[in-house]
């Protein structure tokens, strides 16, 4: 098998201005990067996977988070600009997408030689993601220029963890 692409809440609730999880015009960004990167695994074969919040109206996260991302509302579609990838969708309630949610059986099925992880949050959804692939054994490959946040500490902190102790490998589309 080749690799499995997961890519994390892409999702109008973070990337569409007005919604209160907004992460930003730097996190637009990095769509035509990651539809360069399902382009580029979709012709190796690779499967990717859509993991996405989809959160009941009285969730407990909302105690930290103002609510988002609630299943049935716009907020918790996949934004038009990747849409258009037929993925396995996969709803997801916390910030792992392997709590509570099928993945590890359908990585299991898959045997994928990789995980690339993109996306938004990197320093919630997306450390989290990796730190239970890594903890799986998984190798996993983080394209810098494929994730982001709505802070930018946070945001280069969470690389470094994911790179230094965690293990995963920091790549650059661009490259």
């Amino acid at each position: 098998m080749a690799n499995a692409v997961l890519v994390i809440d892409m999702l109008r609730g973070f990337l569409e201005e007005g919604c209160p999880l907004y992460c930003g015009n730097d996190a637009r960004r990095i769509i035509p990067n990651i539809r360069t990167l399902l382009e580029r695994e979709l012709a190796q074969g690779s499967k990717w996977f859509f993991l996405c919040d989809r959160h009941a109206p009285d969730d407990p996260e909302f105690r930290m988070f103002p609510p988002h991302c609630i299943e049935g509302t716009s907020e918790a579609d996949i934004i038009p600009e990747l849409a258009g990838y037929h993925g396995e969708v996969i709803p997801k309630t916390r910030y792992s997408a392997f709590f509570n949610t099928p993945l590890e059986d359908r990585l299991a099925k898959l045997m994928p030689d990789k995980l690339i992880v993109c996306g938004v949050c990197t320093d919630i959804c997306v450390c989290h993601t990796v730190a239970d692939a890594r903890n799986r054994d998984y190798e996993v490959e983080v394209p810098v220029d494929c994730v982001a946040s709505f802070n930018e500490e946070a945001h280069r902190f969470a690389l470094e963890h994911m790179g230094r102790v965690l293990g995963a490998i920091l790549t650059n589309l661009k490259e």
